[in-house]
């Protein structure tokens, strides 16, 4: 994508722009707010302005302070490293032009850590828990000892492109940091009582829709008729609004909830 052929006409040559960066040391280290005053090239991401405060961090006040620390990977939205939060709204700065949000000389552009997830230092957090979950619910297809087996089963076209869209999840976190539900948890030993998130979810009915993935279904399925299962959900819809690669999050969760209910009959009438 050609970043300076996206709305950067509109945006005011020369000018220079403040970002107002929420700060921290390291784990448990209490937060602070300084700005720097940045000239962005035309077409420049929030990532490139970063990599202009680290290569001079002097805040706008005069005043020599460390690089800020923030994580990146692809620099295309498709990692989910870079996720933050942006002026109150969680998103990808490799993807977010600072023509569109800051156009005008004296603009200002507010960075912080996602707030569900553990600060590391500054805007870099640990999504060690988003992975975790979905360990949880076996999020993969099961082809260990499969090699010998021939060609598995065959897929329509209709089925391919519906798991698609769901396949497209990057584990960039915007979706839990929108959900009132998924709550920050300090203590690494709630997580498997914690709500898994839309995120798990919508994975947890991708791997339930594919042919060899499902033969998991009943042990996904028995993790999320549990606690922090899909009964958490309370429905605020936050996660589509958020999500950057669109994905039909709500109907894979109400997809879910069905299944979940049959489950659970089956398990009434089947355990001893």
């Amino acid at each position: 994508m050609n970043l300076a052929s996206s709305n950067s006409i509109s945006a005011q040559p020369g000018r220079t722009i403040r970002f107002r960066i929420k700060r921290c040391d390291g784990p448990g280290k209490p937060s602070y707010w300084q700005a720097f005053s940045v000239s962005p090239e035309a077409g420049a991401n929030v990532l490139s302005c970063l990599q202009q405060i680290a290569a001079n961090p002097v805040t706008a006040d005069g005043q020599r302070t460390t690089p800020v620390v923030w994580d990146a990977g692809c620099l295309e939205e498709v990692c989910g490293a870079c996720t933050m939060v942006i002026n109150g709204k969680a998103r990808q700065s490799c993807s977010c032009l600072v023509d569109q949000y800051a156009p005008n000389d004296g603009d200002e552009i507010t960075l912080e850590p996602m707030s569900k997830f553990p600060v590391v230092r500054d805007l870099w957090v640990d999504r060690s828990r988003m992975f975790h979950n979905l360990k949880r619910v076996k999020a993969w297809v099961p082809i260990d000892g499969t090699y010998n087996l021939g060609a598995g089963p065959r897929e329509s076209h209709e089925q391919q492109e519906r798991r698609y869209a769901l396949s497209t999840c990057m584990t960039c976190g915007c979706c839990l940091e929108a959900c009132p539900q998924f709550l920050p948890e300090a203590n690494a030993n709630k997580w498997d009582t914690s709500f898994v998130g839309a995120q798990v979810l919508g994975q947890a009915h991708l791997f339930n829709l594919h042919q060899t993935g499902e033969q998991l279904a009943s042990d996904r399925l028995d993790v999320l008729m549990g606690q922090g299962g899909v009964s958490d959900c309370g429905n605020s819809q936050n996660c589509v609004k958020v999500c950057p690669k669109h994905i039909p999050l709500t109907e894979s969760i109400a997809a879910l909830g069905r299944a979940v209910a049959v489950h659970s009959v089956k398990r009434w009438f089947t355990s001893k």
